[in-house]
């Protein structure tokens, strides 16, 4: 009778121990699957500026981009006769996720690789174009996003009258800033991708310096300049 009390007392103190662990590894658990969600943005940007090694993502893409020389009319005011005109057919188009070329501003200290696609992936290599616009050269409207802490802090140095230029392998590219916006974020208006002629659109979170996401975006607009068309009847 005494062991049987001595056994009977040894397993109700494990249960006094074991389940309350078991309970809080249960309200951890669960803590943590509500919270991360709004989260895990932070906690990626803070991976991406905290890190004490190199940030390396080269090996997460395909890179299609091969500089092609300068135009020595590159820069100066082109109509519409007066572009180069590129059958697409003598082109290669980018999949989705490919670096497929260059963006530049140097007067906002901007150099990023450009990519055709505007994911997660894409914004921690460079700046990717919104693949439902166009690429440079279609004569429609192009949409490029990147981070406001990175790719497109500079975007906070724009002024009207300033050059962008996109580095592509099938042709290099001038658009001139004539406008500068802050919006709200939800605003479908602040971009016009069915207009029918070529133009950049370049945006990022606002303000700059902000960690994670913000309610509102600073766009800026460039009209084109140079550059040659593609013809996709051939």
């Amino acid at each position: 009778m005494h062991k049987h009390r001595t056994s009977h007392r040894s397993i109700g103190g494990k249960n006094f121990v074991i389940l309350p662990i078991i309970f809080c590894v249960l309200i951890i658990g669960i803590s943590t699957a509500i919270v991360y969600p709004s989260t895990s943005s932070f906690i990626s940007m803070a991976k991406l500026f905290f890190s004490d090694g190199e940030k390396d993502f080269s090996t997460g893409y395909n890179n299609i981009f091969v500089p092609v020389e300068e135009d020595e009319d590159e820069g100066k005011e082109q109509t519409t006769e007066e572009r180069k005109v590129i059958p697409m057919s003598t082109m290669k188009f980018p999949s989705y996720g490919d670096q497929f070329g260059e963006l530049i501003i140097e007067d906002c200290q901007i150099e990023a690789r450009l990519f055709f696609n505007d994911g997660a992936n894409e914004l921690n290599n460079g700046v990717g174009m919104y693949t439902g616009s166009s690429i440079p050269g279609y004569g429609k409207t192009i949409l490029v996003a990147g981070h406001n802490n990175t790719y497109f802090n500079g975007l906070k140095y724009a002024k009207k009258g300033q050059k962008v230029k996109i580095r592509t392998s099938y042709g290099n590219y001038i658009y001139e800033i004539n406008d500068i916006q802050i919006r709200d974020r939800s605003e479908e208006s602040a971009c016009n991708l069915g207009a029918d002629y070529e133009n950049l659109v370049m945006y990022t979170c606002y303000p700059f310096d902000e960690l994670g996401l913000t309610p509102q975006r600073c766009f800026v607009y460039a009209k084109f300049v140079s550059g040659p068309a593609l013809d996709n009847r051939s």
